[in-house]
């Protein structure tokens, strides 16, 4: 396998620059006797930020599970692919790490619990795909650099020192987004992000977000909070019992119907400048 040179000294997965970061045709996903997924067809561009929006048990768990290999989905009667990511249908977990970073509540558990852990080294061994540094880790000065960059970047370096326990739940999910970003990855794949924060915290964490996306990582953002929809995303998938209830422009997605219908209640879309907001209606 071809790969590129970096400054911190490894190497990581080529791809094409014109790659999508994702690519599902026609992908399902079956539990049991139960299709989770149906049919799913999806293309995200590199640069175009995309939210994946539905209620619970709408299939978002699941698309996130396809798109990190945690699932793989039923073979197609054509033989063909149905889940590409960054145009390859097959990854090795870690290489995907270094192109697309995941930051999600669930995620956040393992590095707040259990043994100790400190926020620079949180962030440094995500080279490592590890939990903190092992005895055989040993970052290198551009590997150290790049982990202090991305702190930086997520203004949070005055946290250096303190343990991930002690983090507030905002402070830690900025760490786990500055450990994605030692690897300058391509795309960002955002599951709830904002779970647990607080509406000033929230909104400073979604700021931040909105300074990635103008930087160039293209984030994909999977929620049930449309409040959550920064202005940069400019497209929705809107999910229902595993099969896309309508795709395409925000503006035309984020309607009173399709949300009504995506979650079974009448619902009255809202404005506050680039902002969508819901309500009962």
């Amino acid at each position: 396998m071809a790969h590129e040179s970096t400054a911190a000294g490894y190497a990581a997965p080529a791809i094409a620059a014109d790659a999508p970061v994702l690519e599902l045709d026609r992908a399902s996903v079956l539990r049991g006797e139960r299709l989770i997924l149906e049919a799913l067809s999806l293309r995200v561009a590199a640069g175009e930020h995309t939210a994946i929006l539905g209620a619970n048990g709408s299939g978002k768990s699941t698309l996130v599970k396809l798109v990190t290999r945690q699932l793989y989905p039923l073979a197609r009667d054509d033989g063909q692919p149905s889940v590409r990511v960054f145009g390859r249908e097959r990854w090795h977990v870690a290489e995907l790490r270094s192109l697309l970073g995941i930051v999600s509540p669930a995620l956040q558990l393992d590095y707040t619990t259990d043994t100790p852990l400190e926020v620079f080294d949180a962030v440094v061994s995500g080279f490592y795909a590890a939990r903190g540094l092992g005895p055989g880790h040993r970052p290198t000065p551009a590997m150290r650099e790049r982990a202090h960059a991305a702190l930086a970047q997520m203004g949070i370096a005055h946290l250096i020192g303190r343990d991930m326990a002690t983090l507030s739940t905002g402070e830690a999910r900025r760490v786990l987004i500055a450990r994605a970003l030692v690897h300058r990855p391509r795309a960002l794949l955002l599951d709830e992000p904002s779970a647990g924060l607080d509406l000033a915290t929230r909104r400073h964490f979604l700021e931040s977000l909105r300074t990635l996306a103008r930087g160039g990582t293209t984030l994909l953002l999977v929620t049930h909070h449309i409040e959550e929809i920064v202005p940069e995303i400019g497209r929705v998938l809107l999910l229902l019992e595993g099969k896309a209830l309508r795709h395409g422009d925000k503006a035309q997605v984020l309607t009173d119907d399709a949300l009504s219908d995506a979650f079974g209640m009448r619902v009255r879309v809202g404005r506050d400048g680039d902002y969508y907001s819901a309500v009962p209606a």
